[in-house]
């Protein structure tokens, strides 16, 4: 592998480390054809107002203009696979070297590749529950049922069902919100893998990170925020750059790692 001293110091920085924390945002799932939701022509609010559909009001007031908006991303959601970034990261995990991923995705694909510390703090496709009785279902064969057919999930006691993502105008889920802080709070290294960190709150969490006297690495190709704050920025594709920075800690190159 050939590394610029920018990555070397990188891996150091990594294998020094006793706690590495990850925070990825849409920027990491674009590789795996799932677009994000601010890039111009390509972003997912590109053409709609994400008030009138992906709002909590709006869905309780017009579900299935929420349904119509989410057919086409579940679709791709679904079919989407894990692109080496989210391999990186859990070879990471696997290797002892990163204890947890924080993520603002709803697509399940750091799962999906194996990562197993993963808190998702706007929520996922995994599960929905029934607006009526409360009903806490498998999201999975629902939403494959309505991409296919458009049939709104409606549970058996007539309420419709909704997936458990976090809409604008909600509550990000306080359990894993608070999990996800004590992460931060206690790692001296963070990862942020293709997030603007635009959203709040979870894009405060390298701010809590820095405060708490932790090194910043922050890989994104926009800028963000926290730039100025960063130890060390890569403007690079998060596929290309995290497979090098997890390439020395695979299990027959830990080694390798520690003489760098």
């Amino acid at each position: 592998m050939t590394s610029t001293p920018t990555v070397v110091r990188a891996i150091e920085l990594l294998r020094q480390a006793k706690r590495v924390v990850a925070l990825t945002g849409a920027g990491i799932s674009t590789p795996s054809g799932i677009p994000d939701f601010r890039s111009p022509e390509s972003g997912v609010w590109d053409d709609v107002d994400p008030m009138e559909v992906a709002s909590i009001y709006a869905f309780r007031h017009n579900p299935a203009a929420f349904f119509d908006w989410l057919r086409p991303l579940a679709h791709t959601i679904l079919n989407a696979q894990p692109n080496p970034a989210h391999l990186a990261l859990a070879s990471l995990e696997a290797n002892g070297r990163l204890q947890a991923v924080i993520t603002q995705n709803i697509d399940l694909l750091h799962t999906k590749a194996g990562s197993r510390t993963v808190y998702e703090v706007h929520g996922s496709l995994r599960r929905a529950t029934c607006q009526g009785c409360h009903d806490d279902v498998d999201a999975q064969p629902l939403l494959e049922r309505y991409a296919t057919s458009g049939a709104l999930p409606i549970c058996t006691c007539g309420h419709i069902i909704k997936p458990n993502v976090v809409l604008f105008g909600e509550l990000l889920p306080a359990r894993v919100m608070r999990l996800a802080q004590a992460e931060v709070a206690m790692c001296d290294v963070m990862l942020v893998a293709g997030s603007s960190l635009e959203v709040a709150p979870a894009g405060d969490l390298p701010l809590l990170a820095k405060r708490a006297g932790a090194q910043l690495i922050i890989v994104n190709l926009g800028p963000t925020h926290m730039d100025r704050e960063a130890d060390l920025l890569f403007r690079e594709d998060v596929a290309e750059l995290l497979p090098q920075l997890a390439e020395p800690f695979r299990r027959h190159g830990i080694e390798a790692a520690t003489n760098l």
